[in-house]
């Protein structure tokens, strides 16, 4: 028998106490404490926040699944999205046991740039111009700049200094897209690279561009209609500017600059995410404003797993009898910050706000739930993450990170599902497609001599 040290809705009340006065991440003990000495979650948070059959008052167990049937006893520790899918789309979702080591949420080399930061007392501040600064005022380098996020703002630049938790990535990604009928429209192979400038791990600036957060490159490789189609996003350190969007289309042969108001459509034919959606925070944080805390809680995401049931090429397996959906695990979170915000530097655009689910152990978000301009619920960029562990011949695999001695931590795959056209982009990490590869061991000056420059552009889409 299993007796409660503390009440059911216990955790429940100090999250919510939390929002109220400001508390940072942890109830029982300070998230900074727990990652100082590499103590168990269970420390900050109590068993019953872990608990799906605590949540569910017994409804709902590990190793079942949510469907149709008992969704509702699930309703409330879903996101809106996530919840209709499963009620009216004919999703379902394992539930796994819940992650209570926090190095298993993050890239080794990041956890260990934090804890070298939590060591030195070194913290993230905003400067007069709301931008990320260190304790001394220089631009941020390294790790989570508020590892306890206390105020929207700082969930969001918790986000956007550095979305893969490397100082460099290269995804080779395969996307499906499938119309309303749920028949498959198109597909395609395409490599995503991002390179940090600065917010690095080894806290230097990369070639000296002291002007420049991160450049970010899109590239085509299939199908044949938009091959050698690639983008090149620059984004500046400072926060309220609007990254400079270049791109090649083969038909034009050259490269051109794009509008802002790009960010806001499809690359692709069929696709249902725009750049300003990948890893919520898909846009410098200050271009987004009305940044609020609207609820603390726990809830279920996907926040690790999801590999090991993968094939020889990453690939997760389909769902049976509705392959529009890749059949994905759950687990309860203990600590869910829900934040909303508003597109104030895009006065057309055609979003009216976003309301992201981010993980308060290690601001990674989970979901990004994006509203129309009448406010109606539209679609939703679900992002599952997890160490590369497991799966293989023996269920022993193991993909090994940038240092070649820890496990690799990444995203392994993301859903956008539209709500109001019933049309649904599935992709997944990964490790190689037509004419792309995931590397995590990765030489920089040639990943941004290949995909980093207008240069490079116009050499991959004239190959």
């Amino acid at each position: 028998m299993h007796i409660r040290k503390y009440d059911l809705n216990f955790g429940r009340r100090e999250l919510l106490k939390g929002i109220a006065c400001g508390a940072g991440t942890g109830i029982l003990m300070p998230i900074e404490k727990v990652m100082a000495k590499d103590m168990p979650l269970t420390n900050a948070y109590p068993d019953e926040l872990y608990s799906i059959e605590a949540q569910t008052k017994g409804k709902i167990s590990v190793g079942d699944y949510i469907t149709k049937a008992n969704v509702e006893h699930a309703k409330h520790i879903l996101d809106p999205s996530m919840y209709d899918q499963i009620k009216n789309a004919g999703r379902r979702i394992k539930i796994k046991a819940p992650t209570t080591d926090l190095r298993q949420l993050f890239n080794h080399a990041y956890y260990e740039a934090m804890q070298r930061n939590i060591a030195e007392g070194r913290t993230g501040k905003f400067n007069a111009d709301g931008n990320v600064v260190d304790s001394q005022g220089n631009p941020w380098g390294g790790g989570v700049p508020f590892i306890s996020p206390k105020t929207g703002v700082e969930v969001w630049a918790n986000m956007a200094m550095s979305w893969g938790r490397a100082d460099a990535n290269t995804y080779a990604i395969k996307q499906w897209d499938f119309g309303a009928d749920g028949k498959l429209e198109y597909q395609y192979d395409f490599q995503w690279v991002e390179l940090q400038m600065q917010a690095r791990t080894d806290r230097k600036v990369f070639r000296g561009y002291d002007k420049e957060l991160r450049r970010q490159t899109v590239y085509f490789t299939n199908s044949a209609d938009v091959r050698g189609t690639s983008f090149l996003s620059n984004w500046s350190v400072d926060q309220r500017q609007i990254p400079d969007l270049y791109g090649y289309l083969p038909e034009f042969r050259r490269v051109r600059q794009f509008p802002a108001n790009q960010r806001f459509e499809p690359l692709i034919p069929g696709a249902t995410w725009f750049l300003t959606d990948p890893w919520a925070a898909g846009d410098p944080f200050l271009t987004w404003g009305n940044h609020k805390i609207v609820e603390r809680k726990p809830m279920l995401i996907a926040c690790s797993g999801n590999f090991s049931g993968t094939d020889d090429n990453w690939q997760p397996k389909e769902q049976e009898g509705n392959p529009i959906f890749w059949e994905s695990e759950y687990e309860m979170a203990p600590d869910i910050i829900v934040t909303s915000c508003e597109p104030v530097a895009f006065p057309r655009s055609p979003v009216s706000k976003k309301l992201v689910y981010v993980d308060a152990r290690n601001s990674v978000p989970c979901g990004c739930v994006r509203y129309d301009r009448q406010g109606k619920l539209w679609a939703n960029f679900e992002m599952a993450f997890g160490q590369f562990v497991g799966g293989g011949k023996d269920g022993k695999r193991v993909v090994m990170s940038a240092d070649g001695k820890t496990p690799a931590w990444s995203w392994t795959y993301c859903m956008i599902y539209d709500h109001q056209n019933k049309r649904m982009s599935r992709t997944h990490h990964a490790k190689k497609g037509v004419g792309t590869e995931s590397l995590f061991q990765i030489d920089e000056d040639w990943l941004f001599e290949t995909y980093c420059t207008q240069q490079a552009l116009q050499s991959l889409g004239r190959a």
